[in-house]
């Protein structure tokens, strides 16, 4: 396995139903029309995802899609009919529970959507738990605890309980509580749904943020697009349990495999997902107005370029690469090429 690959999920199955074993048997790959008729569900058919060290991997679909059990499959907390999983060079469907339970206490991070609280315990006490269980000791693992509080930006409210906190503040408890671990994968399913629109906005900021310093692998769940275009480095489109694409979300709008991908992704705002490199030209100029990053969003950079006489340079590791026009900017803008 490629060493950059830190979580490899190979013809991955979760079927529930009555003889559903059977149905694989002999490496057969059941269609639809077979589960029907056999009476059993397809919560995710013949998955195959690789997750990079250090990306935003990011899961979506609409409800029922399958996005949820695959990350569970992914993370044995649910186990697979089918399949293989490595994790980190490790074959994670036959690790004992004994191992899975050191792997998720040293190994792993997960945040769900029910913040999961404990009410009894301060914010600090909260967030040190998973220590506690390790054995750690308890000045060390309050230290810890105090360190992460302080990064998820929560210093001052040590010691305050869970009800004291609005919904942003508990959300970045838990935040707080998966990585004090220092987990080596990172799993977030739809943690900031319940979120209103302005803290779920400050909420993605914050994730960036921490991303930006900790450098973590993450596979990340959302049913929103926006939300998914915003973080991912790579999206996983699901329906019906079957992942339809896997692409960067400039490559989603721009090439969608399927005609549900390109359904999925036909109003989302071209500009915040398309870049300066994939709409440059030759550097031709003999002067420019400016420069941008090869992966500046064209939205980030549409008013400084528009309003320009002259070209930008597009810049990848201290290089021109090309240079970008206010015509091909509003071409994006209004849906042109």
């Amino acid at each position: 396995m490629d060493k950059s690959v830190i979580l490899d999920c190979r013809h991955v199955w979760k079927l529930y139903g009555t003889g559903a074993d059977a149905l694989l048997a002999q490496g057969r790959v059941p269609d639809a029309a077979a589960l029907a008729q056999a009476n059993v569900i397809g919560a995710v058919r013949d998955a195959n995802v690789q997750i990079l060290q250090g990306e935003i991997f990011v899961i979506m679909g609409l409800s029922g899609s399958g996005k949820s059990t695959l990350v569970r499959c992914l993370s044995r907390l649910v186990e697979p009919t089918s399949g293989e999983i490595e994790f980190d060079g490790r074959d994670l469907l036959r690790a004992s529970d004994a191992e899975l339970i050191e792997i998720r206490r040293k190994k792993m991070g997960m945040v769900f959507q029910q913040f999961a609280l404990m009410p009894h315990l301060t914010v600090l006490e909260n967030v040190a738990f998973p220590l506690e269980i390790q054995g750690v000791e308890r000045a060390a693992r309050l230290a810890r605890a105090k360190t992460v509080i302080d990064l998820v930006g929560l210093e001052g409210r040590e010691g305050c309980y869970p009800r004291e906190l609005s919904g942003g503040q508990q959300q970045r408890v838990g935040i707080a509580r998966s990585l004090i671990v220092e987990p080596d994968l990172w799993f977030l399913d739809e943690p900031f749904s319940a979120l209103d629109p302005l803290i779920r906005r400050e909420m993605q900021d914050e994730f960036l943020r921490l991303q930006n310093m900790l450098k973590k692998t993450i596979v990340f769940i959302t049913h929103d697009f926006d939300e998914a275009i915003r973080l991912a480095d790579r999206i996983a489109v699901m329906k019906d349990g079957v992942i339809e694409q896997i692409a960067t979300p400039e490559d989603l709008v721009q090439n969608p495999a399927t005609d549900y991908v390109a359904d999925f992704t036909k109003h989302v705002a071209r500009a915040k997902v398309i870049r300066a490199k994939s709409r440059m030209e030759p550097a031709t100029s003999d002067s420019f107005a400016g420069e941008v990053a090869h992966n500046a969003t064209i939205e980030s950079i549409a008013d400084q370029v528009e309003r320009a006489d002259a070209p930008f340079k597009v810049m990848q590791d201290g290089k021109v690469i090309g240079q970008i026009t206010a015509r091909a900017v509003i071409d994006v803008l209004v849906g042109r090429g």
